[in-house]
């Protein structure tokens, strides 16, 4: 990926009037010349004349151009955001001509973005060119891989996804007669879609592009629960089963009559033919290596996917040895709390202590679980105006994970709509809710809902002042480096009065470090997938079920595990930084605030804009 920059320090001397300002040697390094360079633009952009309107609004032009074409060609992330325009169609992301048109439009946006001169734009004009650059690069540089040749998987395929539409409590909206038709038309492309996955794996199996065993084992029963033909169970008849009750009796015998047909005519075939494809054929071309450096060409793509998750350029070697350490010094405060506690016994003895403490597994059933989180939300709320100015307004549940991919699916969150109108979703997990281990529920929530995804990500939706295609970006390593961040704040929130649940929050944070050491492990190292396992059963908590899942998950998508902990040491780094330079002035309000203003961005991005704070703030007084 190639950066962006400004201009050079010796043209801003040429070609505009500088503001005086004094640096702090605390806070610039020497070195950070790059760092310089920006914190001078910013500073001159506030002393100079605005860009004339004509050429910000040929700016905003092409901005929402991009966005309206990539919601044209990504019709299903219209679909998330409530834009119903193309709710009846499903392009095939597979097909070859799909991804021509996804090349053409991140190499014409490339151009086009690249014809305006940085000192043209505006400060905020200028993130969102380099935001739009970062995605055109790093989106063309992923398509010189591999990887749709594993379309399907336990965790991350297509078909999961698809299937959470499908059940009709997801982002696609059956309120109406026009909804359910809709649906029926845009199963034709998810078909299409099912033949092309099959095609796909059958080049990777010639190629060795294919899924590890063990993650096919976890996908053939996924797949054979779509070949029931009790349609009193099937995912897919799932909106004829919940009518609206403006529905007619014609309109509801004239759906349920087309529903059947498709699932028993249509679903259910198709996905016979993929599960007996899989079982029969594919599980025994699978490979026995769990890493993509396995494959020919796996580390490239390996090395590729660290930069897209974290936004960085840090090597998988200096990503392992810092998970190390992080996981040598999150055991040492796991020590402190085994101590307070008065358990005997080392620290792996305190690990199955804690996942087999009949106090902490106190539900019979799930929604008791469900009703523990709302429980949470109301214990800590009071305490969130302490922390955050800017809170969002879009509305917030929190839901079982379906049935049919629960028992592979970790916790989740999923945004609501831009318009506000479908709430933000905490889905959780309950396979076995006698077995349900309650001992990080509160570190959970801060996560996944309130002040962790919830806040961030509907605060970025709600943003008026973002360009369009801001305002449902996802930076892994931002997203999910703020909801670990959050995590953090557990005791300034009122939580973790218990120490089982503070303990639980540290579990979460060694969770995070432990995947910085198995990812890489598993992806640059060689490493087992029993190996991978082992190291995590030795280092935390979690139950062998739940590890062994999340093992599994890291196999299918390399690289994504590795932003949590990436993120949050950023945040947290930013976060010292800004106290220790400021001292009294530092405001915890109103750091949150610039982390959450901009919505995401790559870190080297946040850090900009943190830094730039602190030095204005330095200098304003």
């Amino acid at each position: 990926m190639s950066s962006v920059w400004l201009l050079e320090v010796n043209n801003f001397y040429k070609n505009r009037e500088i503001c005086t300002f004094e640096f702090n040697q605390y806070l610039i390094k020497p070195t950070e010349v790059k760092k310089i360079v920006f914190l001078l633009a910013i500073t001159i952009f506030s002393c100079s004349p605005s860009p004339s309107n004509n050429k910000a609004s040929e700016f905003e032009n092409v901005l929402e151009s991009y966005y309206q074409e990539s919601l044209s060609l990504y019709k299903l992330k219209a679909t998330y955001q409530g834009d119903t325009r193309y709710n009846d169609t499903l392009p095939n992301y597979l097909s070859d001509g799909f991804k021509i048109k996804a090349k053409a439009l991140y190499t014409n946006y490339l151009n086009q973005i690249n014809t305006f001169d940085d000192i043209s734009l505006t400060a905020d004009d200028l993130l969102s060119k380099k935001i739009l650059l970062w995605e055109c690069e790093m989106n063309l540089k992923g398509m010189e891989f591999q990887k749709e040749l594993m379309p399907v998987d336990q965790m991350w395929g297509f078909q999961l996804n698809f299937g959470q539409l499908a059940s009709g409590a997801g982002a696609q909206p059956f309120n109406s007669v026009q909804d359910y038709e809709n649906w029926l038309v845009r199963i034709e492309g998810y078909l299409d879609w099912l033949q092309s996955a099959q095609f796909n794996m059958e080049k990777g199996m010639k190629t060795g592009w294919v899924l590890p065993q063990a993650l096919v084992i976890k996908v053939l029963p996924q797949l054979k629960d779509m070949t029931t033909v009790d349609l009193d169970k099937h995912l897919f008849y799932s909106p004829a089963r919940n009518f609206p009750a403006s529905f007619t009796q014609e309109d509801k015998s004239r759906f349920s009559s087309a529903y059947k047909a498709m699932v028993l005519d249509q679903i259910v075939p198709a996905y016979i033919v993929l599960h007996d494809f899989m079982a029969n054929e594919y599980l025994a071309a699978a490979r026995t290596s769990s890493g993509f450096d396995a494959l020919e060409g796996g580390s490239a793509y390996y090395d590729y996917a660290i930069q897209y998750y974290t936004t960085t350029t840090l090597s998988a070697d200096e990503i392992h040895q810092l998970g190390l350490n992080e996981v040598a010094r999150i055991g040492q405060e796991m020590m402190a709390v085994k101590e307070q506690v008065g358990f005997e016994g080392d620290l792996n003895s305190f690990f199955d202590h804690v996942r087999n403490r009949k106090e902490l597994m106190p539900f019979t059933d799930p929604q008791q679980v469900v009703d523990n989180f709302y429980a949470i939300q109301k214990k800590m709320l009071p305490q969130v105006n302490k922390l955050f100015d800017l809170q969002p307004k879009t509305p917030f549940e929190v839901r079982r994970t379906e049935s049919f991919r629960e028992a592979s699916a970790s916790a989740e969150y999923n945004p609501g709509s831009l318009d506000g109108t479908r709430p933000g979703i905490f889905y959780v997990p309950i396979p076995d809710v006698e077995k349900y281990n309650l001992f990080s529920d509160e570190d959970l929530f801060l996560h996944e809902a309130i002040p962790g995804h919830h806040f961030q990500i509907s605060l970025q939706q709600e943003n008026q002042d973002l360009p369009s295609f801001r305002k449902d970006l996802w930076y892994s390593a931002y997203g999910e480096g703020w909801a670990l961040y959050t995590e953090s704040l557990g005791k300034e929130l009122g939580l973790y009065e218990d120490p089982y649940q503070y303990f639980g929050m540290l579990g979460a944070e060694m969770h995070r470090a432990i995947r910085l050491v198995v990812d890489t492990g598993l992806h640059s190292k060689g490493w087992s997938r029993e190996k991978a396992i082992q190291y995590s059963l030795d280092n935390e908590a979690e139950s062998e079920a739940s590890i062994t899942s999340e093992i599994e998950r890291y196999m299918a998508n390399p690289g994504q595990a590795l932003s949590y902990k990436i993120g949050q040491l950023k945040i947290r780094e930013l976060r010292k930084r800004a106290e220790t330079t400021l001292g009294a002035a530092f405001d915890i309000k109103t750091f949150h605030k610039i982390v959450l203003e901009s919505g995401c961005i790559p870190l080297e991005y946040l850090e900009e804009k943190i830094d730039s704070w602190i030095l204005l703030k330095k200098t304003n007084g």
